[in-house]
């Protein structure tokens, strides 16, 4: 992909657009590095300013506090998600070709890209797996959800979920299916590096190719079109 890309969030997120100024781009870039390496419990503006070189009252130019960065993060994601699944299958009329290219691009999506400089996407993969559910398991989720902070997300899911009536129109839980096949595949990424035990897949480095095995056996199974490997 040789082309530039805009990632368009709900404003409530921020004060200023970050994407649009180098400062801006600057604090997304650091903000995904830092969190990664000591988590977001110990993250806040003050050690992002240190890191950056820059203040505080900068970065709160931007962004209100550290919780809405981290839903402007998480969002950004998957709405690179999104774009992805958009240009992946692209002219594709098949809907069982179509949710093997998603899920296939649920691991694509933690792949660098150089379209987007300040995002490191494997880093922020990495952020998300781990950090990802704080952003909307929290006591403000309804107020937010109200405020239109997760659209990103419920949209990406629904796109899922068409594809998924496509292919098999009586299924009764395609939004279901459809956030599990995200939630699932985040989730046992997690459970392989952290907590074995609870996962039967193993992974070697960035390799992630038993991930998309396993969500593939379970949506096409529950879909009565198993796939062969």
């Amino acid at each position: 992909m040789a082309i530039g890309i805009t990632i368009t969030l709900n404003e409530g997120l921020y004060l200023r657009d970050p994407q649009k100024t180098t400062l801006g781009q600057k604090i997304i870039k650091e903000g995904i590095l830092l969190i990664d390496e000591i988590g977001f419990e110990a993250f806040n503006f003050k050690k992002l300013a240190i890191q950056m070189g820059s203040t505080e009252a900068s970065i709160y130019r931007y962004f209100e506090n550290k919780h809405l960065f981290l839903i402007y993060l998480v969002s950004w994601y998957w709405e690179w998600v999104s774009y992805l699944i958009d240009f992946q299958t692209m002219n594709i009329e098949s809907p069982k070709r179509r949710l093997k290219i998603i899920i296939e691009t649920l691991v694509l999506a933690s792949k660098d890209n150089p379209v987007t400089a300040y995002v490191n996407e494997n880093v922020l993969h990495r952020l998300i797996i781990a950090e990802g559910a704080k952003a909307y398991h929290t006591k403000e989720v309804d107020v937010e959800n109200k405020e239109g902070f997760f659209l990103n997300y419920k949209k990406l899911v629904a796109k899922v979920a068409e594809v998924i009536l496509e292919l098999k129109p009586n299924f009764p839980y395609p939004r279901a299916l459809a956030s599990n096949i995200f939630e699932m595949g985040n989730n046992h990424i997690y459970f392989a590096q952290h907590l074995p035990r609870l996962t039967d897949i193993n992974i070697e480095g960035e390799d992630h190719s038993e991930v998309e095995k396993m969500v593939e056996f379970f949506a096409f199974s529950l879909l009565g079109c198993e796939e062969q490997h």
